[in-house]
């Protein structure tokens, strides 16, 4: 049964007459008739006792009349919700990363957020990427990527990931000559980092640290296309993921060397604020993340 001999069945009980159902459905009385005779044939019984100043209805259109304000109820309550959903997807997410790692993969998830999801605005921060911690707290950032969880209670983590960190040299640099990298290895060498200070760099948190280990020289280099080009000239090493140098072109100079027997691995989490963890746009933006990058 077709939803218009509902709502016809409705605005008539409740007009009195099809006189009086005629401008509320913008339809002619004519048609009207049309179509609650055509409708009447397939029940095979009337909906309505007419006369000529009152059309009451029969039982059976008692039952169909209950039955049409239960279905545009339902309609009606479906659509709110659904409004109400509409509405939770829209926002602004301020979002930042421990590791400037991610800044060379997450220009592109945001463009593919934009597709998927217009009504919710991602703003990249890239400043203080050690203090992202501290600014999702004061909410100064809305997501933070980091690779150690947090202990607070008033922040949720979720796991997106596993990496390994590995060195990447020159194939003359006398590291090439060992299997792995120790700890010792890296107490003469010029250490290639993107930021200070250090406790923000993995394989110095994870790694060097722990041993009590500090290169002889370090340095701070923004950019990622020069620390490659200092290491083709042989002039220190960098430590990374695989995937953070996939967009570049690297020499065949360049090679990638183990740190440790069993590889130095890490942890990748998004924090949130646990009060807005269950926000339809937070919620819609982590599912993704975890989608593109588990």
């Amino acid at each position: 049964m077709e939803l218009k001999y509902f709502r016809l069945i409705k605005t008539i009980a409740e007009e009195g007459s099809i006189a009086n159902s005629s401008e509320r459905l913008f339809l002619t009385q004519s048609a009207l008739s049309h179509q609650l005779r055509d409708l009447e044939e397939r029940l095979g019984f009337k909906v309505f006792h007419r006369s000529r100043n009152k059309w009451e209805l029969t039982d059976e259109g008692k039952e169909l009349y209950n039955l049409a304000n239960k279905l545009f109820n339902s309609i009606d309550e479906s659509f709110s919700t659904i409004q109400h959903i509409k509405e939770g997807s829209k926002g602004s997410i301020k979002l930042s990363a421990e590791c400037q790692s991610f800044f060379h993969s997450i220009p592109g998830f945001i463009q593919k957020m934009g597709i998927l999801y217009p009504e919710i605005d991602i703003d990249l921060s890239l400043g203080a990427t050690h203090q992202t911690i501290s600014q999702v707290l004061s909410n100064e950032i809305d997501i933070a990527i980091v690779t150690s969880k947090p202990a607070s209670e008033e922040l949720t983590s979720i796991k997106v990931f596993e990496d390994e960190i590995f060195a990447v040299i020159h194939k003359e640099n006398q590291l090439n000559t060992f299997d792995y990298l120790e700890a010792s290895h890296f107490s003469d060498s010029h250490l290639l980092i993107n930021c200070f200070p250090l406790e923000g760099v993995s394989v110095y948190e994870h790694f060097l640290k722990p041993n009590k280990i500090n290169p002889i020289k370090i340095s701070a280099i923004p950019f990622t296309e020069i620390s490659l080009s200092m290491i083709e000239s042989n002039m220190g090493i960098m430590c990374a993921p695989k995937w953070q140098l996939k967009s570049f072109k690297l020499s065949e100079d360049i090679v990638f060397k183990r740190i440790s027997k069993n590889g130095v691995k890490r942890n990748h989490y998004l924090v949130v604020k646990a009060a807005n963890r269950n926000k339809k746009y937070i919620h819609d933006f982590i599912s993704s993340f975890e989608e593109d990058f588990l």
